[in-house]
């Protein structure tokens, strides 16, 4: 089969990543090459070759006379990323409020405000989007490439228990006021304070998580 934009063996793997995180595949679930091939109209060895790549990344297991499966990311090892997070997060924090011009910061004033109506209205699917969209742009701002790529293989690892912990009750209008001060802090170019409230926030995060291990809560 000749390859196509469509069907190249990176295509394959950003569509077989997106399809893992957005839950399409969930965590334990077997990765059989044969029906990815059909799923994505690809040969075996484009699959593969995706499948070794998410296993780099820790998306995927391999595992003896099981093949691939969506790796299950324990609640103790969601604190240990949570816990790198606060570092490389709390890093981007303070290089965007060293770095942002006013239309940036404009912009993340924006989507606070957009959390704060979504906290109103009780849509907590899109609180979540608008979380992932401000964590984002906070390290497109920061410029720090390399915090970039860290926090996203840590962000993408953990995603499952992102996802349950946004979907909280109440979840939401606790983190409000956190992602706020994070930008506040961005806004009026304090890196320091940037920095201290992304530790926060994170912190917190942590601490919901270090609770569900406490209580035995499932992966």
């Amino acid at each position: 089969m000749a390859h196509t934009a469509e069907s190249s063996p990176v295509a394959i793997t950003d569509r077989l990543r997106s399809d893992i995180l957005s839950g399409v595949f969930a965590p334990g679930e077997r990765l059989v090459e044969l029906q990815l091939s059909d799923r994505y109209g690809v040969g075996r060895a484009a699959v593969r070759s995706a499948l070794l790549e998410l296993a780099s990344e820790d998306l995927v297991d391999r595992e003896t006379n099981r093949g691939a499966v969506v790796r299950r990311v324990t609640i103790d090892e969601a604190v240990q990323i949570t816990e790198a997070r606060i570092m490389l997060e709390g890093l981007v924090a303070r290089k965007a409020a060293e770095v942002a011009t006013d239309s940036e910061r404009a912009e993340l004033g924006a989507i606070v405000s957009a959390m704060r109506d979504a906290v109103d209205s009780g849509d907590q699917l899109e609180y979540s989007k608008l979380n992932a969209s401000l964590h984002g742009r906070l390290g497109e701002i920061s410029g720090h490439t390399v915090a970039i790529d860290l926090i996203a293989n840590l962000r993408n690892r953990a995603v499952h228990h992102q996802y349950r912990l946004s979907m909280n009750p109440g979840r939401s209008a606790v983190s409000l006021p956190e992602h706020a001060a994070i930008v506040e802090a961005v806004a009026g170019g304090d890196g320091s304070a940037a920095e201290r409230a992304m530790h926060e926030h994170l912190e917190s995060v942590a601490d919901v998580l270090r609770r569900w291990a406490d209580l035995g809560v499932s992966t």
